[in-house]
């Protein structure tokens, strides 16, 4: 059962939320929170696996609750997905470097987003190539390069495929483009996520760019 708690300020964005959560098998609500400082309680109170967390809240906001649990050793299976109400945010790069799992906008369709609850809960990320990569070009683009730690750990394999994901690839693409198989491409993420200290697959793409890889 995946456990997922839904954070937003906006009444109807929760019931919504509450509704598409009940009616899909195998995920469970295990709270709401309408302001940043419940959030955060709830969170760190129940540890969900999932949690839906606006960027935009009262008393707390979002990227604030997401760095209190980001940084919390109790708190580190916990994957997040920022909420926004334009797929452009200006605080979308900075929660994905800060370690959100993707985003997504509100509108979203429903399928969208209860695949989001499965895909992040099985240690995958929202990388869409149409929204997260715009986004991250956007934001990225007028900051230059900076090191990243342990950069030169990698392989070169490595580093061919973390600009692969940082493309927005799925394992399955790069594993085509590359002609090797998706299994071998899953291997080298996982060991580059290691070596960098990146912890998750969007991490890892706002490293590629912070590091000038992209």
């Amino acid at each position: 059962m995946i456990r997922v708690v839904v954070a937003d300020d906006q009444p109807l964005v929760r019931m919504g939320l509450r509704t598409l959560i009940e009616t899909e098998d195998g995920v469970q609500l295990a709270g709401e929170a309408a302001d940043g400082r419940e959030a955060l309680s709830l969170i760190q109170s129940v540890k969900p696996d999932v949690v839906f967390l606006d960027i935009r809240m009262p008393l707390l906001d979002g990227l604030e609750v997401l760095r209190r649990v980001s940084a919390d050793p109790a708190c580190a299976e916990v994957k997040i997905v920022m909420l926004t109400t334009f797929d452009l945010d200006e605080y979308v790069f900075e929660a994905l470097r800060t370690g959100a799992s993707g985003f997504l906008v509100k509108d979203s369709d429903p399928t969208d987003l209860l695949r989001a609850v499965h895909v992040v809960a099985d240690g995958g990320s929202l990388l869409s190539p149409s929204v997260t990569r715009r986004v991250i070009d956007r934001f990225a683009s007028g900051a230059s390069a900076r090191p990243v730690p342990h950069l030169d750990k990698l392989t070169e394999r490595e580093r061919e495929i973390m600009r692969h994901v940082a493309s927005g690839a799925s394992n399955d693409e790069i594993a085509a483009r590359l002609v090797i198989s998706p299994a071998t491409v899953r291997t080298h993420v996982s060991r580059a996520m290691v070596k960098l200290g990146a912890r998750d697959r969007a991490q890892l793409v706002v490293f590629a760019v912070q590091s000038g890889l992209t």
